[in-house]
C-alpha cells in the first residue's frame, strides 16, 4: 500500500498530546478560505509506501516516547483512507499512539476502518450552518457531524477545534454555537479555538492564488481567551438553572 505524502514533521508540539511525529498527507477536497496549507489541495505528492513511513517513524520513537505519538495531518488525510488505517494499524502493533488530523468529511466506511486503530481524533469544526460551510469551505456540516457521530459510536476520543476569525467567526454567537454543536458528543475531551493567522501568504502569493482573507485582521491571543472566558461564563450560568 501507497500513500502520496506531502511532508513530515518529526517532532511536533501542537497536534495532539504530547510530541508528535506529523504525516501530511497529500489532496484535499475542501477550499476553506483560511487555510493555510493550499499546496496540499492536488493529489499529487511523493508515493511512500507503508512500511517506509514506519521505518521513519520509528526512528523518533525514543524522543515521543508514550507521552506522544503520530499524527496523520493534510490535506485531508481521509481521502487516502487505506493507507492511514494500515499505517494506524502497524503503529498500534509497535505500541505507538495514534492521532488523526481531519476536517470530518469523506466516505464513512473509510473512516470507520481508520477509527479502528485511532486513538484521538482531533476535527474541524469550521462552521455551524450549511451555508456557511459552502460558502467558505466548499463543504457541508451535515457530513461533519455524521463524521463527529460516528466517532462518539466507536468511543473514540475526540478534540474539536474551531479556525476564529475576525468579522467572521469571532462572535460570542457563533462560538457558542459551535460549543453547543460539540457538547453533544459524549466523547469530547476539549475544544479547541485557534486565532486565525496569514502567515500562509506567501504560499499563496508562490502558487499564484489569491488569499480569501486577506483583508481580515489576525486574532489575537486576548481575543481567544477573552472567548474562552464567554464559554466558562455559559457554561456556569447553565449549572445554576
Amino acid at each position: 500500500m501507497k500513500g502520496r505524502i506531502h511532508s513530515f514533521q518529526s517532532l511536533g508540539a501542537v497536534d495532539g498530546p504530547g510530541l508528535r511525529y506529523v504525516v501530511f498527507m497529500q489532496g484535499c477536497s475542501l477550499r476553506c478560505a483560511y487555510c493555510h496549507n493550499p499546496d496540499t489541495w492536488n493529489t499529487c505528492g511523493q508515493e511512500y509506501s507503508v512500511d517506509e513511513v514506519f521505518e521513519k517513524i520509528l526512528r523518533y520513537k525514543p524522543y515521543f516516547a508514550e507521552s506522544g505519538g503520530v499524527t496523520v495531518s493534510g490535506g485531508e488525510p481521509l481521502m487516502q483512507w487505506e493507507f492511514v488505517s494500515e499505517l494506524f494499524q502497524q503503529l498500534h502493533g509497535a505500541g505507538i499512539h495514534t492521532a488523526l488530523d481531519t476536517a470530518g468529511i469523506g466516505d464513512l466506511n473509510g473512516a470507520r476502518a481508520v477509527l479502528l486503530h485511532t486513538d484521538l481524533v482531533l476535527c474541524d469544526l469550521k462552521f455551524s450552518n450549511e451555508a456557511d460551510y459552502l460558502r467558505y469551505c466548499k463543504g457541508s456540516v451535515t457530513s461533519v457531524m455524521k463524521f463527529l457521530k460516528l466517532t462518539e459510536d466507536m468511543r473514540v476520543p475526540l478534540w474539536i477545534r474551531h479556525v476564529v476569525v475576525p468579522g467572521l467567526t469571532d462572535s460570542e454567537e457563533h462560538v457558542l454555537k459551535i460549543v453547543s454543536l460539540s457538547a453533544q458528543f459524549s466523547n469530547l475531551q476539549k475544544l479547541e479555538l485557534l486565532p486565525f493567522k496569514k502567515i500562509c501568504m506567501t504560499k499563496y502569493n508562490a502558487l499564484g492564488i489569491k488569499f480569501p482573507l486577506s483583508d481580515y485582521d489576525e486574532c489575537t491571543d486576548a481575543a481567544i481567551q477573552k472567548l474562552y472566558q464567554t464559554i466558562e461564563n455559559c457554561r456556569k450560568e447553565r449549572s445554576l438553572k
